[in-house]
């Protein structure tokens, strides 16, 4: 197959795989319709909200292998670079913008996080999710501590690329997320700046 057709069925298949909107399909078996609960997106954060921790953990693995599995088979098919860095975009833009929802679904961040566990491995991955778990303990506000860990990304993607010649292409990558997250989370900032995001855990 033409090596042009084969980048763009990837880039194709992988936004709809990103566009799959778990939260939505796993809240409606609870007859729950998670676009009306809270900020009303349908990520990972806003089904703990209505269904708890364990729903949450549930819809965050999802979102995170149905991204994985989009990068993971293209990495057979294409060399670290250009192309598999789109391709690893695709379900992210899928994820904020579904198809079947009317292009408003979640945040992101899940499914950015299978293109870090890609690019960076788990050795770093691991490292950054333990950041992540101890300024979520001590700021106990999720859109906070997304926008902040989010922050590190260019470094860990030149961290791990640095001897590669395609090497800015992931530190362009890691800036991309960044400007996606905070896009993603422009409502969030604004209850930030007015004092009234919620934590997520409270006493």
């Amino acid at each position: 197959m033409d090596n042009q057709l084969l980048f763009v069925i990837f880039l194709i298949s992988g936004y709809l795989l990103g566009s799959i909107p778990f939260g939505y399909l796993i809240s409606k078996t609870k007859k729950i319709d998670i676009r009306k609960i809270g900020s009303g997106a349908t990520g990972a954060t806003n089904v703990s909200r209505a269904l708890g921790f364990k729903y949450a953990i549930l819809v965050a693995t999802l979102d995170i292998a149905k991204a994985l599995f989009t990068i993971y088979i293209a990495s057979f098919y294409f060399q670290p670079g250009w192309q598999l860095v789109l391709i690893s975009i695709a379900p992210v833009i899928g994820h904020i913008f579904p198809i079947w929802l009317k292009f408003k679904g979640g945040k992101g961040v899940s499914v950015i996080f299978a293109s870090i566990i890609f690019i960076i491995g788990w050795k770093y991955s691991l490292i950054l999710f333990l950041v992540w778990i101890l300024a979520l303990s001590l700021i106990k506000i999720m859109s906070l501590t997304n926008l902040i860990a989010c922050l590190v990304l260019p470094f860990l993607f030149w961290l791990k690329t640095k001897d590669y010649p395609y090497s800015y292409i992931y530190v362009l990558l890691g800036i991309f997320y960044i400007l996606v997250i905070w896009f993603a989370h422009r409502e969030n900032i604004k209850r930030l700046r007015q004092g009234i995001e919620p934590k997520i855990i409270k006493k």
